[in-house]
């Protein structure tokens, strides 16, 4: 619901008030609209799998049948020795289109594509063609070059010498002034105390300082007052939260399954509840890699890094797909490129299909990677308990059962007839194949069976939990209803039953041989390493702590997580760098190959990953080192700005701090927090309705975002966001102008100021809870203009306006 002004002369006032104090609809941002990211997700999703799948074969790199290359689109308009491929926005006149209809040429010539395969590409002609600004790509015999091997990212962390500069005790401003140098920049001037106190408040914990606690940083006389205030701020229980959030965002968390029915997933908070902790715990990054990617298999009686691998289980599920072959292929598909994606920056999802096109990606390498996840299998009946808690529950239920063995038993012979009817009438919906991978009993299974009968198997309790037992007929409704009065009457003896995680494991039998789905008679493929950084081959065990597992994902996990892995530190480095700078010194953050970008400061980035590693992999050590550094608290103003932004207008080289916007969740949070009304409770189940904690704990639903926080920028969960689109759009405008949410805030803002009569006092201690600093002359001077009125219900009517327009302003919304 939307609220708004009704008094056309108070909307006038407060819009103009707005104006003089800078309102957050007039701010720049980085548009990048949802048009284009809708387009680059539909051309990567359907367009450039459905040209790989059918077409690459014969024309792309390794083969160019007819002259012809359908491997970008600068091909595509060149065409071969038919002319011109496509038209973009005519697909009626488009060669590919005839081609694919079989009306002209028949491509390809085994069978025809699907009918919903060429109304996609129809589509993607018919809007234009869109094709992703990329380089042309070269002709591969699918081998590494010595090239491709000498690439930054994959040469070993060296430690740096740290450059020799006056006056520096931090390394990292030795190895940014190196760069000032070069490029003839300079610092900033340092900023303020206020501004950092600020600064440092939402970077590390995304609340607000109270005016009390900036007075007293302000005016403290201690020289380590900053030191003892980051470690304050580290220490803080926020600190999780706030940095949570960002790895939840990289992760693609979310609490519901996605798709049409979008079901509610009840145990997925427990993996970010384990982030939180995780963080606040400090606990070591290689560990936190471990226990995310093989915690079932490295510690399987740990609730806690069971509950870790929940991040094998944040795919999307398609809860009616019948074709469970193509629906397991793609969830495996999805982990390994998250993986890939989260703790290499390695985009490897091109080389699903074919050999990458500018990185040294092999096809073979990303179903080795791949093949690491074959046994695995989704389980959702792992307790989220203690051994004690366990076999305290398994006594209770044993007695329980004892008790209840005879009504139970005459029960389950009225339900059980209907009971198979629903299974058999969603069993009957899969392919034949998949319904004999159902009905092979379970040890005589291989993990392909195994997974393929999870999938049926889920379908059919889905099928049975639907069953109305008020619908039987006659007698047996008769005798059912007594049944179930009977057994009810020992409910007491019943315990309650035990939470259950989300998790995985690898299944029992012979693991399936990894092959490319869809090619006929293809190669299999063994978990082994990246071949552009050695293709090692790993001896794989199974855990003695878990002899069911096969021990491939701990091995996975142990080549990401090691010291000697050229990536893992850079790329978590560069991702707490990017958190606070803005940027990362490589600021495509999940893309380390050739279609990011190279590191700003590549001896700063190795020093830091070296020095990380040494640390034991905690990261508040190195938030301390960066936060502790003068690059970090120089002012977001430099007074040479026109000069320097010609040299350098994206501040690569942090000639000044950037100012951000404050993220949709740091928004609704600060406005909670100003009012008194924010509850810092942690942990616990998502909820689903509007509510007084932070906005962490909304649950993440795919297709029904929070409107407030989906408005305001946050991420659906549905694909991994190193970094978010800050963009300024007229719905959030609308939305902070006029939606319920704001004005209430702006209500309870100035009831907290009741017993304020004077409006000097007002705006003087309004503007240092919003804005972190007294008001200037000028803009006291305004504010009280606005303010004056003729009695006291409109002087309070005018003081939510005036607390309505703060929290529409620059100064609120933004961060120096």
């Amino acid at each position: 619901m939307m609220r708004l002004i009704p008094l056309t002369t108070r909307c006038t006032a407060v819009s103009g008030l707005l104006l003089l104090l800078c309102v957050s609809t007039s701010l720049p941002g980085a548009e990048i609209t949802e048009a284009a990211r809708e387009q680059h997700r539909f051309f990567e999703m359907n367009i450039r799998p459905l040209l790989a799948k059918h077409c690459y074969e014969c024309h792309s790199a390794k083969e160019q049948k007819g002259n012809l290359r359908l491997d970008h689109l600068s091909f595509m308009k060149t065409g071969g020795d038919s002319g011109e491929t496509i038209v973009p926005g005519k697909p009626e006149e488009s060669l590919l289109m005839e081609a694919v209809r079989y009306e002209s040429y028949e491509m390809p010539p085994e069978q025809p594509i699907s009918d919903k395969e060429i109304a996609l590409l129809e589509a993607w002609i018919k809007a234009g063609a869109y094709w992703p600004e990329e380089a042309t790509p070269s002709e591969s015999d699918g081998l590494i070059s010595e090239e491709d091997r000498n690439w930054w990212a994959y040469q070993p962390v060296s430690r740096p010498e740290v450059p020799h500069a006056e006056n520096f005790t931090n390394p990292i401003d030795a190895f940014v002034a190196q760069q000032y140098a070069a490029q003839e920049l300079s610092a900033a001037p340092a900023a303020d105390r206020a501004t950092l106190i600020r600064r440092l408040y939402y970077d590390l914990i995304g609340l607000p300082p109270s005016a009390e606690e900036v007075t007293n940083f302000v005016n403290s006389d201690d020289a380590q007052a900053y030191e003892k205030l980051v470690d304050k701020l580290l220490d803080s229980p926020q600190y999780g939260e706030h940095w949570g959030r960002h790895w939840l965002d990289v992760v693609r968390y979310a609490d519901s399954d996605g798709w049409r029915k979008d079901d509610y997933r009840p145990g997925a908070w427990r993996y970010r509840d384990y982030v939180v902790r995780s963080l606040n715990e400090d606990k070591p990054y290689d560990q936190f890699i471990r226990e995310q990617l093989a915690g079932d298999e490295i510690a399987p009686g740990n609730a806690d890094a069971l509950a870790a691998t929940g991040f094998l289980r944040l795919g999307i599920y398609e809860y009616n797909q019948r074709d469970a072959v193509t629906q397991w292929h793609n969830i495996v598909d999805e982990i390994t490129d998250v993986t890939s994606d989260v703790f290499l920056a390695t985009g490897m999802s091109c080389a699903r299909c074919h050999n990458h096109k500018f990185d040294p990606l092999l096809q073979a390498d990303y179903y080795n990677l791949r093949s690491f996840f074959e046994p695995l299998v989704w389980r959702d009946d792992v307790p989220y308990a203690s051994a004690v808690e366990v076999a305290e529950f398994a006594t209770r239920q044993q007695a329980w059962e004892a008790k209840t063995a005879d009504i139970r038993k005459q029960i389950n012979d009225i339900q059980q007839e209907y009971l198979d009817i629903r299974t058999n009438s969603a069993v009957s919906l899969f392919p034949l194949d998949v319904q004999d991978a159902w009905k092979t009993p379970a040890a005589e299974r291989n993990s392909w069976e195994h997974q393929l009968a999870y999938l049926v198997e889920r379908q059919a309790e889905d099928k049975r939990q639907q069953a109305n037992w008020n619908n039987l007929k006659g007698e047996k409704l008769e005798n059912w209803k007594r049944l179930d009065a009977e057994l009810k009457k020992f409910d007491d003896l019943k315990p309650k039953p035990l939470p259950v995680l989300p998790t995985v494991s690898d299944v029992p039998g012979e693991i399936a041989a990894t092959r490319i789905p869809d090619k006929k008679n293809s190669e299999t493929f063994e978990p082994a390493f990246l071949q552009v950084m050695g293709g090692e081959v790993p001896e794989i065990e199974s855990p003695a702590q878990a002899p069911h597992s096969s021990g491939r994902r701990t091995a996975l996990a142990d080549w990401i997580a090691s010291p000697d892995n050229p990536l893992t530190a850079r790329v978590m480095v560069n991702r707490i760098w990017q958190y606070h700078f803005g940027r990362g010194i490589v600021s495509s953050s999940n893309d380390f190959g050739n279609l990011g970008t190279k590191p700003t400061h590549p001896a700063l980035l190795d020093w830091l990953a070296a020095e990380f590693v040494d640390n034991g992999w905690h990261l508040k050590p190195l938030h301390r080192l960066i936060l502790l550094s003068d690059t970090y608290r120089q002012s977001a103003f430099h007074p040479q700005a026109e000069e320097y932004e010609l040299i350098d207008p994206e501040n690569n080289y942090v000639w000044r701090l950037n100012i951000r916007r404050l993220s949709a969740e740091e928004i609704r949070d600060t406005m909670l927090a100003v009012t008194g009304e924010l509850k810092l409770e942690l942990g616990g189940e998502g909820m689903s309705n509007e509510h007084d904690r932070r906005s962490l704990y909304f649950r993440v639903m795919r297709n029904s975002p929070v409107d407030f926080l989906h408005t305001m920028g946050a991420p659906e969960g549905i694909k991994s966001t190193p970094t978010r689109y800050i963009a300024t759009t007229a719905p959030q405008a609308l939305l902070m102008m006029n939606g319920d949410f704001t004005f209430e805030r702006a209500r309870k803002l100035a009831e907290r100021w009741n017993d304020v009569s004077d409006d000097e006092a007002f705006v003087a201690d309004l503007f240092r809870t919003l804005a972190g600093r007294p008001p200037e002359p000028k803009e006291l001077e305004r504010s009280l203009a606005f303010l004056q009125g003729s009695g006291e219900e409109e002087k309070q009517t005018r003081r939510v306006d005036f607390c309505h327009v703060l929290l529409n302003s620059n100064l609120f919304l933004y961060v120096e």
